[in-house]
């Protein structure tokens, strides 16, 4: 069996909701883990603020032109059949009625807000069962929050996961196909929760994990991963395969394509992964994980914006061995993630994301120790690859060449055999992607 996971564009109208029909109709008897239609989840996202802000009559209107839409989108999808078209809009109404149920709320809170957004993915798995069914497809639809549990840390609990998932395998037996929602879970509390954005791959593979899957397949609008981000880089290429080392850095450092989580249940369990195109079925797309073996090249490279660089000069009256000590112990208390970080005799750089809540915090801690410098509006880019290979010492002097005109703010190798990031500012961010495609790939 395999996991086959469809994001939000695929499954993006009628057309392609039919598209993925088809597609997974005669593919065999596979799990299939669908998100929200594209651009549902921002409308819920939109509601639940106006309703936490008491702007009721605006989340009507919301509500209503979202419903306008699904109402286009069942009678495109399932036409005059009334028996599944009515139950396609009753599975619609249902969701939409739940969310009206908090209009007017007077204590909105996060759980709440939670199981609005949920009301995406529930949407789009009742309408490509009722569109299966009527095709004639045995299709059971596995609820998501039946099976998928996060613990009070809001980590996925994989024995629970494995245990329900596979009872209920087990008792659709008779079922052609399954079928389920990603992002959506339960917490600890038994309450409606998330897996973030983009938590689809990390359900699929959390699935794959747990039904020990032949392979897990994550279908987006791409054919894969490709050396550079098509958004940003002219003449990128597709990566034919990458070790999960290897699709784990660039995931974290900014590939859009790969939720940065879902590696690690694929990992874990030796379950391949391949990005494939809804939009080009017939495309190979990109293996992840057929091989733990670096095969000596370099593969791709990913951004990830919106980091802020701090860099932190002790005074010298604390011994270097307690001034580290205290900058860790301090990110450790202010619940700081850092991204790279570099480090010489009494100073530590390092580089994170902005929008962690208590970077003010830490900022404060940290002055205490020494001299603190901020620069905001920065991005980090990784090159991605096997840099234990004879090569190594050449792809870290074209790395440099191609950044050569830049001002790297600073530069982490050495502490992953497969990666190579460095800091620059955000306006030279395309320019540098660029020229690093150019002189690594082409």
């Amino acid at each position: 069996m395999r996991v086959l996971k469809f994001g939000g564009t695929s499954v993006g109208s009628a057309e392609r909701i039919r598209s993925v029909a088809r597609l997974v109709s005669t593919r065999g008897r596979n799990l299939v883990v669908l998100s929200a239609m594209a651009g549902t989840t921002n409308a819920l996202v939109e509601i639940a603020s106006l309703i936490k802000e008491n702007q009721i009559n605006a989340a009507a209107s919301a509500l209503d032109a979202l419903k306008e839409k699904y109402a286009v989108v069942v009678a495109d999808l399932l036409g005059d059949d009334r028996g599944y078209a009515a139950m396609a809009r009753e599975a619609v109404k249902g969701s939409f009625d739940t969310i009206r149920n908090y209009f007017g709320t007077k204590r909105f809170t996060d759980v709440d807000e939670r199981t609005i957004l949920a009301q995406g993915e529930l949407i789009s798995t009742a309408l490509m069962a009722c569109y299966l069914r009527s095709q004639g497809v045995n299709v059971a639809l596995l609820p998501a929050l039946d099976f998928m549990l996060v613990d009070h840390n809001n980590q996925p609990l994989p024995g629970f996961i494995a245990d329900s998932l596979n009872g209920l395998i087990e008792a659709n037996s008779d079922a052609e196909l399954f079928l389920t929602q990603g992002f959506i879970c339960r917490n600890s509390r038994g309450e409606i929760d998330n897996l973030q954005r983009g938590g689809s791959d990390f359900t699929a593979t959390l699935a794959g994990c747990a039904i020990n899957a032949e392979e897990v397949e994550i279908w987006t609008d791409i054919d894969g991963m490709h050396t550079g981000d098509p958004r940003f880089v002219d003449g990128t290429r597709r990566v034919d395969s990458l070790t999960f080392d290897e699709a784990s850095e660039l995931a974290y450092f900014g590939a859009k394509i790969l939720h940065p989580m879902c590696i690690w249940p694929a990992r874990s369990a030796r379950v391949p992964v391949r990005l494939l195109n809804t939009l080009d079925p017939s495309a190979e797309g990109t293996v992840i994980g057929l091989s733990d073996n670096p095969d000596g090249t370099l593969k791709a490279v990913a951004a990830k914006d919106d980091i802020v660089m701090i860099k932190v000069t002790g005074n010298r009256l604390i011994p270097p061995r307690g001034f580290f000590g205290k900058v860790f112990a301090s990110l450790e208390l202010c619940n700081i993630n850092v991204d790279i970080s570099d480090i010489s005799e009494v100073s530590v750089a390092l580089a994170l994301g902005d929008d962690q809540p208590m970077i003010d915090s830490l900022l404060e801690k940290l002055s205490r120790l020494g001299k603190v410098a901020v620069e905001k509006g920065q991005v980090i880019i990784s090159v991605v690859g096997d840099f234990t290979s004879e090569n190594a010492g050449e792809y870290r002097g074209d790395i440099m060449e191609a950044l050569s005109q830049f001002n790297v703010k600073m530069i982490c190798n050495g502490a992953s055999d497969s990666s190579l990031s460095v800091v620059v500012d955000n306006k030279d961010k395309i320019m540098a992607l660029n020229n690093l495609n150019t002189k690594l790939f082409n």
